[in-house]
C-alpha cells in the first residue's frame, strides 16, 4: 500500500496567475493529504478489525470491573460527601469509558513502531505521501475504535439502568473527551515509536497510562480521599477530565465543565501530536 500519487499543479500563464496558483497548489496539496490520511485511517481500522482479540479485552474488562464494584460498593455511596446517585453504577460510568479507550491507546504508536521495523515506514516515506499522513493516519484508526467504544460503552450502561442527568448532549461529551484523551496518549506513544522504532518500548506505557486511571478520581471522589494519594489523585490531568464529565452524568449540563472536560484533554492532544510531528521532521531530516 502506498498513498494517492501527487498531482502536478496547474501552470503559471504569467504574474497575474501566480497567486491563484499558489492558492490551487495549497489546495491540491490539502486535499492529497486528506486522502492519504483517510487511507491510512483505513488501513489503522482494517488492521484492528483483524485482530478482534486485542479489542474485546478493552471492553469486557471495564464492564467486569463495573458490574464487581457496583456490587462491593452498595453502601459506599451513602457516605457523607459522595455524589448523589441511584446506584455506583452512574457514578463510575466515565471512569470504564476511560478504561475502555486506555486499552489500545497507544496503538497507533505501536503501528508505527511496527511500520519503521518492517520497513513499510521507509516505503512510505519513498511514495508521493506527506509526512503528517503519517501520524494523523493511524491518530484517525484509534478515533475510530475509541469511538465504537464509547458508544458500545455507554449503550450497555444504559441498558442497565444508567442515567444521563445532561441527556444525549453530555454522552456525546463524554465520548469526545475519551477520544480527545486517546489522541494525547497516541501522539506520546508515536513519539516514543519515532524515537525508539520499538514497539515494545511503546507498549512499555500502557502500565503508566493504566496506573495513571486508578490514581484519580476514577473510582472514588477526592474529596473522601486523604493523604498523599488525595494529592497525586488532584493533580492527575485525568481527574481533571473525568470529574467535569462525571458533573454533566449525575448534575446535568454545564457549559463549564463541558468547556473543562474537552479542553484538558484537547490541549495535552496538540502537545503531544506536536512533539511527534517535531520528532518525525527530525527524524527524516537527519536520514
Amino acid at each position: 500500500m502506498t498513498c494517492s500519487p501527487t498531482q502536478p499543479a496547474a501552470a503559471s500563464r504569467g504574474p497575474k496567475s501566480e497567486p491563484s496558483a499558489v492558492s490551487a497548489g495549497a489546495r491540491t496539496g490539502l486535499r492529497l493529504a486528506g486522502v492519504q490520511t483517510l487511507a491510512l485511517t483505513r488501513r489503522s481500522v482494517v488492521s484492528e478489525w483483524r485482530q478482534l482479540g486485542n479489542v474485546i479485552p478493552g471492553i469486557v474488562f471495564p464492564l467486569l470491573l463495573a458490574a464487581v464494584y457496583t456490587h462491593q460498593f452498595t453502601r459506599v455511596i451513602l457516605l457523607p460527601g459522595f455524589p448523589v446517585v441511584d446506584s455506583f453504577l452512574d457514578f463510575v460510568l466515565p471512569a470504564s469509558l476511560v478504561q475502555s479507550v486506555s486499552f489500545g491507546a497507544t496503538e497507533s504508536g505501536t503501528e508505527l513502531a511496527r511500520d519503521i521495523e518492517n520497513g513499510f515506514f521507509d516505503r512510505l516515506r519513498a511514495s508521493p505521501c506527506t509526512r503528517l499522513p503519517l501520524l494523523l493516519g493511524r491518530l484517525g484508526g484509534a478515533v475510530v475504535v475509541a469511538t465504537a467504544k464509547g458508544v458500545l460503552i455507554i449503550a450497555i450502561f444504559l441498558l442497565f439502568g444508567t442515567e444521563i442527568a445532561g441527556g444525549p448532549a453530555a454522552a456525546v461529551v463524554l465520548v469526545a473527551a475519551a477520544v480527545l484523551l486517546v489522541i494525547a496518549i497516541g501522539g506520546l506513544g508515536q513519539v516514543l515509536a519515532i524515537l525508539t522504532g520499538s514497539q515494545e518500548a511503546v507498549n512499555a506505557t500502557f502500565p503508566l497510562v493504566f496506573t495513571s486511571i486508578f490514581m484519580s478520581s476514577a473510582f472514588f471522589p477526592t474529596n473522601l480521599m486523604s493523604g498523599w494519594f488525595r494529592e497525586v489523585a488532584e493533580a492527575n490531568p485525568v481527574t481533571w477530565i473525568i470529574d467535569p464529565v462525571r458533573r454533566l452524568i449525575l448534575e446535568g449540563w454545564s457549559w463549564s465543565d463541558v468547556g473543562q472536560a474537552l479542553v484538558v484533554p484537547l490541549v495535552i492532544s496538540v502537545v503531544t501530536v506536536t512533539m511527534a510531528v517535531v520528532a518525525l521532521n527530525r527524524k527524516l531530516s537527519s536520514s
